[in-house]
């Protein structure tokens, strides 16, 4: 059995579910909308998603800020 570590260790991947909530999306819209665009990590029936492609996805899909009360496309 393996023992639990008394630090807490920084996560660097997520679950969907998890993943999901991080970018406050559920996860069904996580499943249709953005798992489809991320690099994941699958071992087995296990899925993995690296907090930096959530990062990635994030700055990549992010709107560009307003110029003069107009959004910049």
């Amino acid at each position: 059995m393996a023992k639990k570590l008394a630090t807490n260790i920084p996560r660097i991947a997520l679950t969907p579910a998890e993943a999901a909530a991080a970018i406050g999306v559920g996860p069904d819209f996580f499943e249709a909308n953005v798992a489809p665009e991320l690099r994941l990590i699958r071992r087995g029936r296990k899925r993995l998603i690296p907090i930096a492609e959530l990062e990635r996805w994030i700055a990549t899909n992010a709107e560009e800020p307003p110029v003069n009360g107009r959004l910049v496309r």
